[in-house]
């Protein structure tokens, strides 16, 4: 079994590694840091892991416990991963950060984006981008994983194949994406309490969410993207616009074949004429999409929907863990949304 080590496990996405990991046939999780939480049961904080692991008591980090693990999973703010990633790099089999402090290949635009200066170079260029379906050949080789931004990868999966693909043009893509409150983590802010959010739906970060430039790294294209929180718990739903390269070749049954044929092989991207939804994906890695080509005002639009925490996510980290370890892709993760 290979020892897998959780540092922040005590949030969502820690949590949801901890669900996934006890799915997992070949991860045996023995380290789970949640230093707001250290001492307590995970079970207390979150009864529905009881059965997996009811004995799991959150520790504070330590460096020493850290290294005795194969796997390390970061579920921790992005200047924290900074500044604990390099002293994991090569002492242990594998680092999968899920914050950005790795995502972005040029470093001058930290201060921009997250406020802070990107002061590890090295770890920075050895980070390989933790998207199996666009990085697979690169994944296989990493060291340290940078997980992608939950809205990056739906928009990242709708608008990266048609871009490569040359069929809609790089300028003037717009993202307009909503998703779930627990985007926004598990700490109490009055953005996300139950009265704020309920029967609420409304944009934020406009004209400068952090993930812009990270989607415009992975997708080549520049982008006005705008977020939006829905009052629920979580999923995304990415809604693409852009122009086509040549009007005349493009309709809506060429845009779906050319979503088919680049993820034909792949085992968590459906691709459907239905519009996708969020409650179709909720619990899965699975990411569900969908185009259409309005010849009236000649915009494609190209739909993803995804469960932020698993495929947005700790899905998405251990998907690119088992490419990087050589393991069957699947293991852990399940292609099937719960409903109702």
């Amino acid at each position: 079994m290979i020892k897998v080590g959780i540092l922040g496990a005590s949030g969502y996405v820690g949590a949801e590694l901890l669900r996934i990991c006890a799915s997992h046939p070949e991860f045996n999780v023995v380290y789970a840091t949640g230093d707001s939480q250290a001492g307590s049961l995970a079970s207390t904080l979150y009864p529905s892991l009881t059965g997996a692991y009811p004995n799991l008591i959150f520790d504070e980090y330590s460096l020493e416990a850290t290294l005795k693990c194969d796997v390390v999973f970061l579920a921790l703010p992005h200047e924290a991963s900074l500044e604990i990633v390099p002293n994991l790099l090569n002492k242990v089999r594998l680092v999968v950060d899920c914050s950005a402090a790795f995502r972005l290949k040029d470093a001058s635009l930290y201060p921009q984006w997250y406020g802070f200066d990107h002061t590890q170079a090295s770890a920075l260029e050895s980070a390989v981008y933790g998207l199996p379906e666009l990085y697979r050949s690169e994944l296989k080789q990493a060291k340290l994983i940078a997980t992608p931004g939950c809205y990056v990868t739906a928009a990242s999966l709708a608008l990266t194949p048609l871009v490569k693909a040359g069929v809609i043009s790089t300028t003037g893509v717009i993202v307009d994406a909503a998703s779930g409150v627990s985007g926004a983590g598990r700490a109490a802010k009055n953005s996300n309490l139950f009265c704020t959010v309920d029967e609420d739906f409304t944009a934020y970060g406009l004209l400068d969410h952090r993930h812009t430039p990270e989607i415009e790294q992975v997708t080549g294209a520049q982008v006005l993207f705008t977020p939006h929180l829905a009052p629920m718990n979580r999923g995304i739903l990415a809604t693409c616009y852009a122009r086509p390269v040549d009007a005349k070749t493009t309709s809506t049954a060429s845009l779906l074949a050319a979503l088919s044929r680049a993820y034909a092989k792949e085992p968590f991207v459906v691709v459907r004429p239905a519009p996708p939804s969020t409650k179709a994906t909720l619990g899965s890695n699975s990411a569900h999409l969908s185009a259409r080509y309005d010849e009236r005002t000649g915009y494609v639009m190209v739909l993803c929907a995804i469960d932020n925490l698993t495929k947005g996510a700790a899905g998405g980290a251990v998907q690119a863990a088992n490419v990087a370890l050589g393991l069957d892709e699947s293991f852990g993760l399940s292609k099937v949304g719960m409903f109702p």
